[in-house]
Formats: C-alpha cells, sequence, structure tokens
C-alpha cells in the first residue's frame, strides 16, 4: 500500500512538473530566453523518462530522474539568485539570451496591469526583428514573477527527489522478492506444464 501511495504521488509530482515546465517553455520562447529554453527541454525529457519509469516499474528511470531533480533545484536557485540580483548577478544582463536578444522576459513586456510603452534599441546590431517593449505599472514586476516561477519549480522538484528515492527502494525490494520466488519468469506456466508432462512421461 505504502508503495503504491508514494508510486500515485511520484506520478502526481511528475505530471504536474510536465504541465508547469511546458508553461514555462511557452513563455521563455515567447520571452528569447533561450539557455531557459534549452534547460526546460532538457527537464522535460528527464520528467517523462521518470514518469515511464514510475508507471511501468522501471527504476532505472526513476533514478535518472533522481539524479537531475537536484541539478533542476540548482538551476531554479540560480534563476532566483539572477532576476533578485542576488551575488553580483544582475536581471539586466544579456546572459540568459546568449547576447542574441535585449528581451529580458516575457512578463516584463506583458506583466499584469502593465502599461505598454515601445523602447527604441540604442544599439546598432540587428536583434530579433522585435521591437522592445517596456511595461510600467506592473500589479507584480516581471522578476519576482520569474522568481516565483523558479521556487516553485524548485519546491517540486525537491519533494519529486524524495520520492523517487523512495519509489526507487520500494521498487528494487520488489523486484529482489520476486526474483527469489521467481516472479519474473517470463514463462511460468511453460515451466510448470513442462514440468508435468515430464513427471507423467515417467510414470508412463
Amino acid at each position: 500500500m505504502g508503495c503504491c501511495t508514494s508510486r500515485c504521488t511520484l506520478i502526481f509530482l511528475c505530471a504536474f512538473q510536465l504541465v508547469t515546465a511546458l508553461e514555462r517553455q511557452v513563455i521563455d520562447f515567447l520571452g528569447y530566453q533561450w539557455a531557459p529554453i534549452l534547460a526546460n527541454f532538457l527537464h522535460i525529457v528527464l520528467v517523462i523518462l521518470g514518469l515511464f519509469g514510475t508507471v511501468q516499474y522501471r527504476p532505472r528511470y526513476v533514478v535518472t530522474y533522481a539524479v537531475w531533480a537536484p541539478i533542476w533545484v540548482t538551476w531554479n536557485v540560480f534563476i532566483i539568485c539572477f532576476y533578485l540580483e542576488v551575488g553580483g548577478l544582475s536581471k539586466d544582463s544579456e546572459l540568459l539570451t546568449f547576447h542574441f536578444s535585449q528581451h529580458r522576459s516575457w512578463w516584463r513586456e506583458h506583466g499584469l496591469g502593465c502599461v505598454h510603452e515601445e523602447a527604441l534599441a540604442t544599439s546598432l546590431r540587428p536583434l530579433d526583428g522585435q521591437a522592445l517593449v517596456s511595461g510600467s505599472g506592473c500589479t507584480l514586476e516581471y522578476h519576482y514573477v520569474e522568481a516565483l516561477h523558479s521556487v516553485l519549480q524548485a519546491l517540486v522538484a525537491l519533494v519529486g527527489f524524495v520520492y523517487a528515492c523512495y519509489v526507487v527502494s520500494a521498487l528494487t525490494e520488489e523486484k529482489d522478492s520476486f526474483d527469489f520466488i521467481g516472479g519474473f519468469d517470463p514463462f511460468p506456466l511453460y515451466h510448470v506444464n513442462e514440468k508435468l508432462s515430464h513427471l507423467l512421461f515417467k510414470q508412463a
């Protein structure tokens, strides 16, 4: 019962992570945030792998997800520090866009309650064919929105890591016990019939 409950919880966590990661991926695409786009893509792939491993009782896939979870937490902590300008980081730098765009975040241009104002680019080089738009008077500033997104991702990943470790332990114990009693024999009925036929042949 405990294993079933933990598996169901991990399945829910993976599904929730998948939905929130897809939402974040779309937002980052619209905001031309290339570094987060790559990180989100890798995260989506590994969450799907963990979800598949949990549903199909594949401990190795769940282990892969568990190894990735701390890395994802670390990345989100970096994003939080980046947007809150902790440790000398600046949210106005072009670090997340690989210097291909001057866009900072989709939320900066389309936040709730923001008044849109087009800003002229001071750089002579082409940006990405899009006019920069700044928002003023926002209900919640864009860097706080980005930080809250990362806080949610980090918390869910931490809980997912704990449940993934428990599920791996439970599945490994079940596999060992089934191997001991022959529970994973791919042809159990065939071997039973073969033994019965051998005994009947001897008696005849």
